[in-house]
């Protein structure tokens, strides 16, 4: 059972997730809208991936303020001070994709926008597991576990999305080598918002083994 102030952190941590998610949406959107050629609304969604991260970030200081300010035995806060910024950087690595993409705007491979699409999609599936076993952490332990270890199986199924994909860019002719540089360094990008929220399932794994 958890206390009044480690459910406060709780419902704070519950916020800060959907705050995560909601920068993840509006960037999957802007992919969208660059993809189909609507460079207005892109724009725009930069603006709004912007502040959803920035609030997100708001939401993990208040987390870190509410952690120093007693919840927790002492020995747990620095577990849940460290899970708090490795879920922000989640929205992080969205933003700074969606910066180079933006400020580059790279072509688009004509017959590649699908499975770029697609890369975005599995990468975002890594943090939807990732916020399941964050949320599990208050009810079941051994579920916390069980989602941190399908966060770690999707990361790998994204990873090797982005390498397909990389590899592909770069076999052809048809795209400048301007272009494969600045995708190369888009597609990493998205990657890393998998490998972030991999990241961030290995401290729910530390935190769910301690309290096992």
């Amino acid at each position: 059972m958890i206390g009044g102030k480690e459910k406060e952190v709780f419902n704070k941590l519950r916020e800060h997730l959907e705050a995560v998610d909601a920068t993840l949406s509006a960037f999957r959107q802007l992919f969208v809208a660059y993809l189909s050629g609507d460079l207005d609304k892109a724009e725009r969604l930069l603006r709004e991936v912007e502040d959803k991260e920035s609030y997100a970030d708001e939401l993990r200081r208040s987390i870190e303020l509410m952690l120093y300010g007693g919840a927790f035995i002492p020995a747990s806060r620095g577990d849940y001070i460290r899970l708090s910024e490795l879920i922000d950087n989640v929205a992080d690595a969205a933003e700074s994709a969606a910066h180079t993409l933006m400020f580059a705007k790279p072509n688009i491979p004509g017959d590649l926008e699908s499975e770029i699409l697609r890369l975005v999609d599995e990468s975002l599936k890594t943090y939807t597991y990732l916020k399941e076993a964050v949320l599990a952490l208050e009810e079941s332990v051994e579920k916390a576990l069980e989602l941190s270890k399908e966060t770690e199986t999707q990361e790998e199924r994204a990873d090797k999305i982005e390498y397909d994909l990389l590899r592909k860019i770069f076999s052809r002719n048809d795209i400048s080598t301007y272009a494969k540089l600045i995708w190369n360094q888009v597609i990493t990008k998205v990657g890393d918002i998998a490998d972030r929220a991999e990241d961030a399932s290995d401290q729910v794994m530390l935190i769910a083994v301690k309290r096992r």
